[in-house]
């Protein structure tokens, strides 16, 4: 029988549980399961009836797992709340149909307090599967904390990354160790496309944190202080998601940045990237 619950784990973080909402979402939910196949479990989660985050001031989300089982998602911090407006849908939203500004719209803030756990600690729910969202302090017992294992880095020649499968790899430096080593290691000409529209960027990755520090500063700044991208974050918002990650030449760190930036200008050219893509000059 368990003997530590979630609300322990609560409590041992320095978080109150009966101001933290537990959510589970269900993977036999045609809804979720849409949002969850697109990457969109958070924007998923922020749509609620007016007045649901009452009196919380964090939810943890959890996702169904095996049998009565959920699998901790995250820990957010639950923000100010507007109308679910379609002006405020994320883009790429699988049901539009929903934002007809009858319910709210939650702004979460991501907090890292949990974040080890995350994908790895398994509560038992209980057989109350229809109750979805309920006080922390319910008891949920701990049944297990899945082996954090590592990844293998899958190589260049055939890596292909969404900005969030990026993102990930960023900022997990125990489970990606061998990702940040080989990335740090090279130098390249990299491509990033957006699958909304097809337009492309075509960058170059030098200096001592290689082709790894340059894409950390997309995941930094979403943008990676590129004029044409951040003209269209600012145009639509959530467009990050679906900028794509590719190697289009890896060079080693005795290239010279000039040469680096001469290889740059020919992908350009042959790419037609200033033309047609997302690249200024």
């Amino acid at each position: 029988m368990p003997i530590l619950s979630f609300a322990d784990v609560l409590n041992k973080v320095g978080l109150e549980p009966s101001k933290v909402k537990l959510i589970r979402h269900a993977l036999t939910d045609r809804g979720f399961k849409d949002c969850y196949e697109k990457d969109m479990v958070l924007e998923y989660t922020r749509q609620q009836k007016v007045g649901f985050s009452k009196n919380y001031d964090y939810w943890a989300v959890f996702i169904s797992d095996t049998g009565n089982y959920a699998k901790l998602f995250g820990l957010y911090q639950v923000g100010n709340a507007v109308s679910d407006t379609p002006d405020v849908m994320p883009v790429g939203f699988p049901h539009p149909e929903w934002f007809q500004g009858k319910n709210a719209f939650f702004d979460l803030q991501h907090v890292n307090t949990l974040k080890e756990y995350e994908g790895r600690l398994i509560i038992d729910w209980g057989k109350s599967a229809r109750m979805w969202h309920q006080k922390g302090t319910t008891e949920k017992p701990i049944v297990a904390i899945r082996t954090d294992n590592k990844k293998v880095f899958s190589g260049f020649e055939n890596l292909i990354l969404k900005y969030d499968e990026l993102k990930e790899i960023v900022e997990n430096p125990t489970i990606y160790d061998s990702w940040h080593t080989a990335l740090s290691s090279v130098n390249a000409i990299y491509l990033i496309v957006d699958t909304e529209t097809g337009k492309q960027y075509v960058g170059s990755a030098y200096g001592k944190d290689g082709l790894f520090g340059r894409w950390a500063c997309y995941v930094n700044t979403l943008h990676g202080n590129n004029k044409e991208m951040q003209e269209l974050i600012c145009n639509y918002p959530d467009r990050y998601h679906y900028f794509q990650f590719s190697i289009l030449q890896i060079l080693p760190k005795t290239v010279t940045a000039d040469d680096i930036i001469h290889m740059e200008t020919l992908y350009k050219k042959k790419l037609m990237s200033i033309s047609f893509g997302m690249n200024h000059n």
